[in-house]
């Protein structure tokens, strides 16, 4: 069976992509579990590598990607500054949401609902665990890092992405 020199292209310009995001997104969940912080350094390159990534290799997804970064940037800024102005406090950070948009250039506007409430069940896990673990209410006073659930809400609703990726 003869196999076709265009799906070495395309495997050769899919890998390094998918190395730079989960290279980035490796990064931000330490810094995120370490220091309590998404910082821009790898929050711009991940964002640019996603439409860069839409632009190169699925050129008509393109504007799901360039939604996706929007709406994402949107919807949590919304929730930031809603809670901000109810409480009186943050809720979340903001790299939060600039992580939101970075996924949503990756995986397009469609998933983001599934990307979000994924996350927040996978937070919401954590923190019954942790409560359960230790009750004395330390784990409901301690701000929770969501980025790392972010990435793993990420890496789930995008196996199928890679899946069909001619790797």
């Amino acid at each position: 069976m003869r196999s076709n020199p265009f799906e070495a292209i395309s495997m050769l310009t899919t890998l390094p992509f998918l190395l730079i995001y989960l290279s980035l997104t490796a990064l931000l969940v330490h810094d995120d579990i370490r220091y309590g912080l998404l910082p821009d350094k790898f929050l711009c390159p991940l964002l640019w590598a996603g439409l860069l990534f839409q632009l190169c290799i699925q050129p008509d997804f393109l504007p799901s990607a360039v939604a996706g970064a929007m709406i994402g940037y949107i919807g949590f800024a919304v929730i930031y500054w809603g809670y901000r102005f109810i409480c009186r406090r943050e809720g979340m950070g903001y790299g939060d949401i600039k992580y939101l948009a970075a996924l949503g250039a990756w995986h397009g506007w469609c998933v983001l609902p599934t990307l979000t409430l994924l996350a927040a069940l996978m937070a919401l896990l954590c923190i019954l665990v942790f409560s359960l673990i230790r009750p004395d209410k330390g784990a409901l006073k301690n701000p929770l890092p969501f980025g790392p659930f972010l990435a793993a809400a990420g890496l789930c609703v995008g196996w199928k992405t890679v899946v069909t990726l001619p790797l």
